[in-house]
């Protein structure tokens, strides 16, 4: 199975796309999303130094434009990637490009929602002076009673080996006097503290900009950093995008969603490298791809072609007259009351609980529906992306579901 994976501000690095404005359809794109952002993509991709692309309101459009760009040079026909990729994810902005790489926002949605994200987060940066801190090795529990300590936030639980501190810069010098047992600490290339309550002047001005986006629901197994589960709604995606702002990472839980669909091959879109290190320490045994160059295309696309079966693919890709309700996670399912074949139900009924050792997930109908067909029973073991309803939604006057 074939995992998409798109990496977050401090990935970036300067000439980083350089290469890639060699390809002029690439070229003739990124100038088109240069005038949706109100910014000049190939500059910054090319002739910037580090410390202006460093700064939040340039890198984070700057990193989805790269990404939605890529994924467009490795599938030139969207339906292929969709065929083929069995689940999406993005670390932090990363979430964007993957929510616009699945069909949830338009490319030209994709880029206004990052711009409004950089520029408010760059405004509540510049409130009071804050950034971020990779903590990599010791103990987790001690790492995080250290965090606590000097009144850090863990803004991202990396998995196995790096959680990233996020506060006042009085906060992270405090924890570089006083660092846990057996870590190494690094300095991130981030201008505040994202992820964490510094954030929520950014939050409400994302929340009113969200009310007027339209969405579609993924057509791939999308996983949210909240929690790691697969999100089927895309309006309920885009609510996650607004909250992930001021909320922590939770990409540790990503990677065990990954191993619990097992994923084979992992690859991720340029600037390649962050995501794929850390998988090579918590997925084992899983073949990983960093693209970062078009001449590494040929190698990529084979490397699709080899992980990405389709039979391994979500099944979220194709469903012309029906729908499917699958499970957010790997647990139990136990069916709710009253939602029985033939039930004729409105947006918002409980179907549900996917429960495991580590929590309680309730499943519920995106939209209204009848349901024909249950695809698993009370009590079954489901695994996240599992199909476990059928429906015919039911559609207004325009035909749209509702």
């Amino acid at each position: 199975m074939l995992a998409i994976v798109a990496p977050g501000q401090g990935a970036q690095a300067p000439g980083f796309l350089s290469p890639w404005l060699t390809e002029p359809r690439f070229a003739d794109r990124l100038n088109w999303l240069s005038v949706v952002s109100g910014l000049d993509l190939a500059h910054y991709g090319t002739e910037a130094d580090a410390e202006t692309i460093r700064d939040t309101a340039i890198a984070q459009p700057l990193l989805v434009a790269s990404g939605l760009l890529v994924a467009l040079e490795l599938f030139p026909q969207p339906a292929d990637g969709f065929r083929r990729t069995g689940v999406a994810a993005g670390h932090s902005v990363g979430e964007i490009t993957a929510a616009a790489a699945v069909g949830v926002l338009s490319a030209e949605q994709a880029m206004v929602f990052v711009r409004e994200r950089g520029r408010q987060m760059a405004a509540a940066s510049a409130v009071r002076p804050t950034s971020m801190m990779a903590v990599v090795g010791g103990d987790p529990a001690d790492v995080l009673a250290k965090l606590d300590a000097h009144g850090l936030t863990a803004a991202n639980n990396n998995g196995s080996g790096q959680i990233v501190a996020a506060g006042t810069v009085e906060q992270l010098a405090a924890l570089q006097a006083d660092p846990p047992a057996r870590a190494r600490l690094i300095q991130l290339s981030v201008a505040g503290a994202f992820h964490t309550v510094h954030m929520e002047p950014a939050v409400a001005h994302l929340e009113r900009l969200s009310r007027a986006i339209t969405t579609h629901d993924p057509r791939t197994r999308l996983l949210s950093n909240a929690d790691g589960q697969v999100v089927q709604s895309g309006r309920e995606y885009l609510g996650r995008l607004v909250r992930q702002v001021a909320n922590p990472v939770r990409w540790d839980r990503c990677l065990q969603t990954m191993a619990d669909l097992g994923v084979t091959g992992l690859l991720e879109l340029p600037p390649a490298g962050t995501l794929t290190g850390i998988a090579k320490r918590n997925l084992k045994g899983v073949e990983l791809f960093s693209l970062n160059t078009p001449d590494q295309l040929p190698d990529a696309q084979e490397f699709v072609a080899r992980h990405g079966d389709s039979a391994n693919a979500s099944p979220l890709s194709s469903t012309p007259s029906w729908m499917l309700v699958v499970s957010p996670g790997k647990g139990e399912f136990h069916v709710a009351d009253g939602v029985a074949a033939g039930t004729s139900v409105p947006a918002g009924t409980p179907l549900g609980m996917v429960a495991n050792l580590r929590d309680s997930v309730a499943v519920s109908m995106a939209h209204a529906g009848t349901i024909t067909e249950w695809l698993v029973e009370d009590g079954d073991p489901v695994s996240p992306g599992q199909p476990l309803v059928r429906l015919y939604p039911s559609h207004d006057s325009a035909g749209v579901a509702q």
